[in-house]
């Protein structure tokens, strides 16, 4: 028969080699991506694997408290990702030409 504890390490062992891997193709996706939401959408892999890391962790220790922090770290990606969203928004698209746009309402046509 298989101890419970015996399979419990190997799951968390095995879950901690995945996000490892994870936040390894994380990292190489922000450092390469070519374009900027690329690596913004790679910037919130990191935060969804720092949170597994920390949710694995909690169920290691037992500490439940790791689930409040890992939350916490979640709701922080989530508004850090979207202001980057915001942020390429108002900057434009890659690539796209500036000089050949609309007025703003209450700009003077030139």
């Amino acid at each position: 028969m298989i101890d419970a504890n015996a399979l419990l390490d190997g799951a968390v062992t095995f879950a901690l080699a995945l996000l490892c891997l994870s936040f390894f193709f994380a990292v190489i996706r922000v450092v390469r991506g070519p374009t900027l939401p690329d690596r913004v959408l790679a910037l919130d892999m990191l935060v969804a694997a720092a949170i597994g890391f920390i949710a694995v962790i909690g169920i290691k220790t037992g500490y439940e408290l790791y689930v409040d922090i890992a939350i916490a770290l979640g709701l922080v990606g989530f508004l850090a990702t979207v202001a980057f969203a915001r942020f390429i928004m108002t900057r434009g698209r890659v690539g796209e030409d500036r000089t050949h746009q609309d007025p703003v309402p209450g700009e003077e046509i030139r």
